[in-house]
């Protein structure tokens, strides 16, 4: 049961609509996937029906009885599952390859995955989560998409403000919130809802922005959201940014499949706020979001600079070890630096910046890992890649019992092989003595 406080703000704020707006809480959900145009710009057909997403070309809706989650593809990074709404901040924030670019509170990796894709591996994508379980999580999702230009951060946005002034092109803060757009979705969201919390987000939102501003370059692009339909956390929240900080202006958008928002809802409502966005679950296919398209004025501080420093970690050249492997695998790496971490070897994008003193997750794609004189390659490598020296394509059959972590047979070969389904790469076997020795990652095996 929905709370009553809750319940009747909204028919305050609703008046006529809020029948309908209850009615569509009482509908099943909308879900969805985006398929991963990094992985192929040509996927391979799904054994299940799509239906395009409106304000995403690589988003569609699909049937929850098909449950995609289940299938080796996903495992391949070939698509991400994410709620249709959720789909809409990275699509407005529009970044584009060769661009720096920071998502600020980026756990799960939705939203990040979904930059990557637009970037096409090109450029610097700054991905960050404040806490640790969910930063791993961040890094796990962005090596199953095969993302090679992301720097996965585990710090606090004040913090990054300090080390990245005027860097970024294009700022996402899809921010903490109450949640109140996922009660049809999550129980625990309304069973832990109060106007307290309401409050208590809306004071954080304004300190995570206030930190992105700082990282934002004059003329870039800032996108806010939530998942939450109280104007304290969305209208207000951004007329309180544009008080204090009279270099930005909400960016009208086009975008006719939301509703704009209501500067009526909050005191001393600027009416540059109804360019904001709102997404209703009773006039569109998704669960209730908000969104706001900000853009810095071009004028900006001297002490504000643009340039990267050096690397900590990096290295001048990769080691012996692994440029033999690289060869053998016939693998050609696109423009960057080598980064040694201990015994794992990572290519960073040009632009990495100096990462000493940050809680660092991955710097850019993992290549490979040092053994004794001998080199093995990443897991993270066989996600990125989609052809190698020595491939294996896979019937559904095999890849299941390769993602279970059993041998396969071989009847030719031997070394690292490329196992694939449909095109899509799963990760590496090492063929000899007439089989293929499993190297999928022990910790994300299936079972059964």
């Amino acid at each position: 049961m929905l709370p009553d406080a809750f319940c009747k703000k909204m028919e305050t704020l609703l008046g006529a609509a809020y029948p309908d707006f209850l009615t569509a809480l009482d509908r099943p959900r909308a879900v969805g996937l985006r398929l991963n145009p990094l992985k192929t710009e040509d996927p391979p057909v799904l054994p299940f029906a799509l239906t395009p997403v409106p304000w995403e070309p690589t988003g569609f809706y699909y049937d929850p009885e098909a449950r995609p989650g289940l299938h080796p593809w996903h495992d391949a990074g070939l698509y991400y599952l994410q709620e249709p709404s959720a789909m809409a901040p990275a699509a407005l924030l529009d970044p584009q390859p060769g661009e720096r670019v920071l998502d600020l509170c980026a756990a799960p990796g939705g939203k990040t995955t979904q930059i990557a894709g637009r970037m096409r591996n090109r450029g610097l994508l700054v991905c960050n989560e404040i806490h640790p379980k969910r930063a791993a999580v961040l890094s796990g999702n962005v090596e199953r998409l095969g993302i090679a230009n992301a720097l996965v951060l585990n710090e606090h946005p004040a913090r990054l403000s300090e080390r990245f002034p005027a860097f970024f092109d294009r700022v996402l803060v899809d921010a903490p919130c109450s949640g109140e757009g996922m009660f049809r979705k999550h129980d625990a969201a309304w069973a832990d809802w109060s106007p307290e919390t309401v409050a208590m987000c809306a004071r954080r939102q304004a300190e995570i922005l206030d930190s992105a501003a700082v990282m934002l370059r004059p003329g870039g692009r800032l996108v806010y959201s939530t998942c939450t339909f109280s104007p304290e956390e969305n209208e207000g929240t951004v007329s309180a940014f544009l008080r204090r900080h009279p270099d930005f202006s909400v960016e009208q958008t086009d975008a006719p499949w939301f509703a704009p928002g209501r500067p009526d809802w909050v005191p001393d409502g600027q009416p540059e706020l109804a360019r904001t966005l709102r997404l209703w679950p009773h006039l569109l296919r998704g669960e209730g979001h908000f969104a706001a398209v900000l853009r810095r004025g071009e004028a900006g501080e001297e002490r504000f600079t643009l340039r990267p420093s050096p690397c900590g970690g990096q290295s001048d050249r990769l080691p012996v070890e692994v440029q033999e492997l690289l060869r053998a695998l016939n693998v050609n790496l696109p423009a960057g630096l080598p980064v040694l971490w201990g015994e794992r070897v990572f290519w960073a994008p040009p632009d990495l910046p100096e990462l000493r003193g940050l809680k660092a997750l991955r710097p850019g794609l993992e290549l490979a890992v040092l053994k004794k004189g001998r080199a093995e390659p990443a897991h993270a490598l066989a996600l990125y890649l989609r052809e190698a020296s020595a491939v294996r394509d896979l019937s559904q059959t095999e890849a299941a019992h390769y993602l279970r972590g059993e041998t396969l047979p071989t009847a030719f070969g031997s070394g690292w092989t490329l196992l694939r389904l449909g095109g899509c790469s799963l990760g590496w076997a090492k063929a000899a003595g007439g089989v293929l020795k499993n190297h999928y990652p022990k910790g994300l095996r299936t079972l059964g």
